[in-house]
């Protein structure tokens, strides 16, 4: 029988296979998934890892899931791909993880909370990126200010995206912007907000965007009125306007096709060069009732890089027993140092 501590599934995207190449790196060997053998078969002879190709249907699933402890999700776009997986880990009980930044699969995967703490398994969508760096941000501000009312969490990276991300993106379009108002998700339109942030290596304007950590983060700290940003050029924002004015054209399946098109032509991710030498930084602001406000900021690795670690380091915790069951986000369960511990990054405050 092979060794199912770790499942990989989607091995053979881009953050798949460095998430892949991370265990390697730390002597760790997961069984790799997914549902195309042709593109599955080659990774997993090329690190010299055993593989299973599984459908996301319960029969696949269940022979993929049994026996096993935790599984790294990493096939997107979530929307379409986590709920017939945590489903099945839950089943099986085993434990989920994913890599998504989408609040859509947070929500829908929170609704298993009950389900999972029957189960005595763990299910935490936001193991990468989306959602490490921010959600301990906004953990280690909500400890900086207790009665917060408000929190702005922002940031910057230096590098590109990957294949795999900007079809998530697609997905996205015309659908307009998330915030959290008062406790309850509002939405607004694309580019609902613009405005100008120092980043430390540079100032510059960002845009409200529909990341995780609204839906993520009152659940973490509490906070009631949540947005985020992100920076981006200029010409970048100007062009998220039309969607005010366009959605209902962004959204037909003729205009998403032409995107799709045009992105899977293209370089599958950053390379190796282009992730080293890129960085990312966040900024995070809380504000109470009176006006009073605290800043914090923090700088790690590139967002790809970055997900590799954090991913990884969180199904290794899991295997050792540190985890709790039901939904959970990355702070609840590993407190919000855990992003100091696992990059070295340090968080930098102000008042």
């Amino acid at each position: 029988m092979e060794n199912k501590d770790i499942i990989v599934y989607g091995a053979y995207g881009y953050t798949g296979e460095l998430i892949v190449r991370k265990c390697q790196e730390l002597g760790i060997k997961p069984l790799l998934s997914g549902r195309n053998e042709g593109k599955l078969k080659p990774i997993a002879y090329k690190y010299g890892f055993p593989y299973q190709v599984a459908d996301l249907k319960a029969g696949d699933l269940d022979k993929l899931l049994a026996g096993a402890k935790v599984v790294i999700h990493a096939a997107g776009p979530f929307i379409h791909t986590s709920k017939p997986m945590v489903e099945a880990c839950i089943r099986n009980k085993v434990h989920y993880t994913d890599i998504t930044g989408e609040i859509a699969v947070f929500s829908q995967a929170r609704k298993y909370d009950e389900q999972a703490k029957e189960a005595g398994v763990m299910v935490l969508p936001g193991t990468g990126f989306d959602v490490v760096p921010s959600d301990c941000l906004a953990a280690h501000l909500k400890s900086r200010m207790e009665n917060a009312d408000d929190l702005v969490l922002a940031f910057y990276g230096t590098g590109r995206a990957s294949r795999g991300t900007s079809l998530t993106v697609v997905e996205s379009l015309g659908y307009g912007c998330t915030i959290r108002q008062n406790g309850k998700l509002k939405q607004v339109p694309d580019a609902y907000d613009v405005k100008r942030f120092d980043f430390g290596p540079k100032n510059m304007t960002a845009v409200t965007i529909p990341w995780g950590d609204v839906y993520t983060a009152f659940y973490s700290t509490g906070i009631p009125n949540i947005k985020v940003y992100m920076g981006l050029p200029k010409k970048a924002i100007d062009g998220m306007k039309w969607g005010k004015w366009f959605g209902w054209l962004m959204r037909t399946e003729f205009v998403k096709n032409k995107a799709r098109a045009k992105i899977t032509a293209g370089q599958a991710g950053p390379t190796d060069e282009q992730r080293a030498k890129a960085a990312t930084y966040l900024v995070g602001t809380v504000t109470d009732k009176s006006g009073k406000s605290l800043t914090s900021t923090l700088e790690t690795q590139e967002g790809y890089t970055l997900t590799a670690m954090t991913s990884v380091h969180i199904a290794q915790q899991i295997l050792q027993g540190n985890f709790k069951a039901g939904w959970q986000t990355p702070s609840l369960v590993y407190g919000k140092d855990l992003i100091c511990e696992v990059s070295g990054s340090q968080f930098e405050d102000t008042e």
